[in-house]
């Protein structure tokens, strides 16, 4: 009895060793990890500008919004929205918005500071209109676009990813 419990522990042990061979086999590269994350410098952005980086593959845009556009985007019902959601919970700091500019319709790449939403972004593909805080206002598009995960390092570097 005292071999077949040892044995038990043993051949436990020995696939745990296995398993742990095939985790680590298809972990991500250290190559790939690093492409997950990418810190942009804010400094060069000026007020009203989007900056556009390549994060994945996808654009984000980035953009240093006016006290003016926030407040444009602070005023919105946010109950005659396709997709409600409020600036603030979009935005980690108000002058700074970041979405992934890609159209949530079917793919596109929208147009920035464009279409009938001043300071937003117009999908030219289908005719989508998006808000200066990524939201959906006008256009097939089902959802407002996405939010990337990022936060702040310091007062002028952010860390997406």
């Amino acid at each position: 009895m005292l071999f077949f419990e040892v044995s038990s522990i043993a051949g436990i042990y020995a696939l745990k060793s296995h398993l742990a061979h095939y985790v680590k086999y298809m972990a991500a590269a250290k190559d790939v990890l690093a492409i997950a994350t990418m810190e942009v410098t804010l400094s060069a952005i000026p007020e009203g500008k989007v900056s556009v980086i390549k994060w994945r593959g996808k654009p984000v845009f980035i953009y240093h919004r006016s006290q003016a556009t926030i407040d444009q985007e602070k005023s919105i019902d946010i109950s005659q929205l396709r997709d409600p959601e409020t600036d603030e919970a979009r935005v980690h700091k108000p002058e700074w918005l970041v979405v992934i500019g890609v159209c949530t319709h079917l793919g596109c790449v929208p147009i920035i500071n464009s279409g009938m939403i001043p300071g937003g972004f117009y999908c030219p593909c289908h005719g989508s209109h998006y808000d200066a805080a990524g939201r959906i206002r006008k256009g097939p598009a089902p959802t407002n676009l996405e939010v990337p995960t990022y936060r702040f390092l310091d007062e002028q570097t952010i860390l997406i990813g």
